[in-house]
């Protein structure tokens, strides 16, 4: 594995202003062949379960990763492979599409805030609440089913109080126990346009494919604004954004995996220790179990 890539490299600094022209969509490899890039995702996965025992029993923080990227990006596939090793009782997946008339009726942190992790478990969102200030940012229309009163689009001042919004949300859950990494996946157009034919070309992938992708193509240039403006506006210390090239998909799994267990590593989680009472607790159970045996 290239060591002088580390992770830190794709970390939004707070108050930074990206610029996402100049971020790299492909680096060089982590790895030197597909036989080497599997044990190490794999070593990083079983390295990824053994903290998550530790992190359910520690019970003190909750963990949510947020993933955003444009489509095709990978955002699937990185889940799948870097989780594939947790226990699906201490990890919760959500995705989220448009919203309902019901999520409509409430404000845009709603939906997400209805499922966050509880202490002790992983929550994972295919995007989020990000949403709200990305596509809704290059589709103003959708504000008209939102039923906002005195939106403010002038000068922008709806993104920043919703960036406002954001922040101080994600400041309250750090404040509760809940560690956040967020993860944009930056996929180039070129390489979106090679996955898009293959959704095309293999008809296992045609489900994944839709005539709105080809359409949404025609607004790159709005959502990487949208998208340099978010990043530089809502990483911080407490809840930072990750820019992850995602033209290698081997790649992006090796360092979001990464990334993750350096945070997890950083907690410190152990197993509860028994105190007196629960000690001598435990030696009454275990005395009336080998009585069983005679």
């Amino acid at each position: 594995m290239n060591s002088e890539i580390a992770p830190g490299k794709y970390l939004v600094q707070q108050g930074g202003k990206v610029d996402l022209s100049a971020s790299p969509t492909l680096e060089p490899p982590l790895y030197s062949s597909k036989k080497e890039y599997t044990n190490v995702l794999e070593r990083q996965v079983r390295q990824l379960s053994d903290i998550q025992q530790r992190h359910y029993a520690d019970n003190r923080y909750a963990v949510l990763l947020i993933f955003q990227a444009m489509d095709a990006a990978g955002k699937d596939s990185a889940i799948r492979h870097v989780m594939s090793g947790i226990n699906p009782q201490g990890c919760q997946v959500y995705s989220f599409k448009h919203p309902s008339p019901h999520e409509l009726d409430h404000d845009f942190l709603w939906r997400t805030n209805c499922v966050l992790p509880e202490r002790g478990r992983i929550g994972i969102f295919n995007r989020s609440y990000y949403e709200e200030v990305l596509i809704v940012r290059v589709h103003p229309e959708i504000f008209v089913g939102q039923g906002i009163p005195e939106v403010r689009m002038k000068n922008g001042d709806v993104w920043k109080q919703r960036y406002r919004s954001i922040n101080e949300l994600e400041r309250h859950l750090h404040r509760n126990g809940t560690r956040i990494l967020k993860f944009f996946l930056h996929l180039s157009k070129e390489e979106q346009r090679k996955r898009f034919l293959e959704r095309i070309d293999r008809p296992e992938k045609n489900w994944k494919f839709s005539m709105a992708d080809i359409g949404e193509r025609k607004y790159w240039k709005e959502y990487m604004k949208a998208y340099e403006d978010c990043l530089s506006a809502t990483s911080t210390r407490y809840a930072p954004w990750y820019v992850i090239p995602a033209d290698d998909k081997k790649n992006a799994r090796l360092l979001v995996s990464r990334i993750i267990l350096d945070m997890f590593q950083g907690l410190r989680l152990e197993f509860p220790e028994a105190d007196a009472q629960r000690t001598e607790e435990l030696r009454e159970c275990r005395n009336m179990l080998m009585r069983e045996e005679s």
